[in-house]
């Protein structure tokens, strides 16, 4: 199984605009594309990448009681870029670590979705080849 790197890490903040121009405007980040999701949110690029992902009220959030921020903030998860996808699905039901997965539509890459033992969501990107035919 290869985490091969940091691919992104995601902010709930609590103002969607003045965090987008804090890390714009103040660390000289640039917003770029994102794919067309159901919420509203930026992807910030450092270097070409797009390594800060802002995200605002999802829907599977009403209702819920709001999440309070602590003195670093309000860290949603992280990402990592990774390779064997087959290795991680066998070693995630060998550990019985639940998991989501999902297909980006664009670009045919899996992302699984799993919570570490303190409840930190994590994501795990693999490349378009490792997807199986849906």
């Amino acid at each position: 199984m290869g985490l091969n790197a940091l691919n992104h890490y995601t902010i709930r903040p609590a103002d969607l605009e003045r965090t987008k121009d804090f890390y714009v405007q103040v660390l000289g980040l640039e917003v770029g594309y994102r794919p067309p999701l159901a919420f509203p949110g930026y992807w910030l690029y450092c270097g070409g990448q797009p390594t800060v992902h802002l995200i605002g009220p999802r829907a599977q959030d009403e209702g819920r009681p709001p999440r309070r921020p602590g003195e670093t903030g309000l860290l949603d998860h992280i990402a990592f870029s990774c390779t064997g996808l087959a290795e991680v699905r066998e070693r995630l039901r060998r550990h019985a670590v639940p998991y989501e997965e999902r297909v980006i539509p664009r670009d045919r890459q899996t992302q699984l979705f799993l919570r570490d033992p303190d409840g930190i969501a994590v994501e795990l990107n693999f490349p378009p080849e490792e997807t199986t035919a849906a």
